[in-house]
């Protein structure tokens, strides 16, 4: 397939893009910047620049396409308003795509929709999002609507996403590093976790699938507990660091609704993605340490060296 990709150049998009590349597809991406858009040029990958808030820019471009993946999220006063923009102009290219042949649309919500889960919940729970994600579910309602006969219209719902040098587990080895690490709440709290090579290629799985339609997990239902993972990262360092449990009253008067997100007791279930034949091939953060410390390092020094280069 020809796939769009918004929020390329994001934690998830990246792994998707090369998920992408690696079975052979070809991406479409969006990118903000020049820059951005010639080092995936160097890979043969064709860019649009823009921003999701302006499909104009970008609309020639995905036209080409029959497969979208929305990856993308803007972080601003506006960011509702600008993501129901760009989901309504996808949803318009996919139905046009879907008139031309077969064509898929995915788009990516978060976990935390499902609110507290203390047991185990899968694709069916019924949702109670945490005021982080409170306006989601009727984007992914957006979305699932959109389907027709030639046009399959799925939504991923990520666990906590880790690996690489980005993302809430990568600013927890980087706290250690530093000597302090800081949870909000007990600790006792499971978080539904994915490696992010693991959630891209569920991406691809959707995306080529004849049953790539409707609410698709992607976690790998470990249910460690936050305290087990701060303990193994500390465990790890040559100098432990101090860990530091915030009351969440605390950790929410400084960060708001993101405090109450992370101290959510989630066990999460995937069996819709299993059916498409995906495992995850990590299934833990605190018994894989060592790993994601040099993953962090390596993504350090890439982006030193991009950095060094576009200087």
């Amino acid at each position: 397939m020809r796939v769009f990709v918004t929020g390329a150049t994001g934690y998830v998009g990246t792994a998707v893009v090369d998920a992408l590349q690696r079975a052979s597809h070809d991406v479409v991406a969006l990118v903000r910047h020049q820059e951005k858009a010639r080092r995936l040029a160097d890979r043969g990958i064709d860019t649009a620049v823009g921003t999701l808030g302006n499909p104009n820019m970008w609309r020639q471009q995905a036209s080409t396409c029959d497969g979208f993946i929305h990856a993308g999220f803007e972080t601003s006063a506006k960011s509702v308003e600008i993501e129901r923009i760009a989901l309504d102009a996808l949803i318009d290219l996919a139905r046009h795509a879907g008139e031309r042949g077969p064509a898929s649309l995915i788009y990516t919500s978060v976990i935390w929709v499902l609110g507290a889960t203390p047991e185990p919940a899968d694709e069916s729970a019924p949702l109670a999002p945490t005021g982080l994600a409170a306006w989601r579910p009727a984007h992914e309602q957006l979305v699932l609507s959109a389907a027709t006969a030639q046009l399959r219209t799925a939504v991923i719902r990520p666990g906590i996403v880790y690996g690489g040098a980005r993302g809430i587990v990568a600013d927890m080895l980087a706290s250690a590093e530093n000597g302090l690490m800081r949870i909000v709440g007990s600790g006792e709290n499971h978080w539904p976790l994915v490696y992010d090579r693991d959630l891209a290629d569920l991406y691809v799985r959707v995306l080529a699938s004849k049953d790539g339609r409707g609410v698709f997990h992607g976690t790998d239902e470990a249910d460690e507990q936050v305290r087990t993972i701060a303990d193994a990262i500390a465990a790890h360092r040559p100098h432990p660091p101090d860990i530091r449990f915030v009351p969440l009253a605390e950790a929410r008067a400084k960060t708001g609704a993101y405090a109450d997100a992370l101290a959510l007791d989630q066990r999460v279930r995937s069996p819709r993605a299993h059916a498409l034949g995906w495992a995850p091939s990590l299934r833990s953060v605190s018994g894989n340490i060592p790993r994601l410390f040099e993953e962090l390092r390596r993504g350090r020094l890439a982006r030193q060296e991009q950095e060094h280069h576009d200087s």
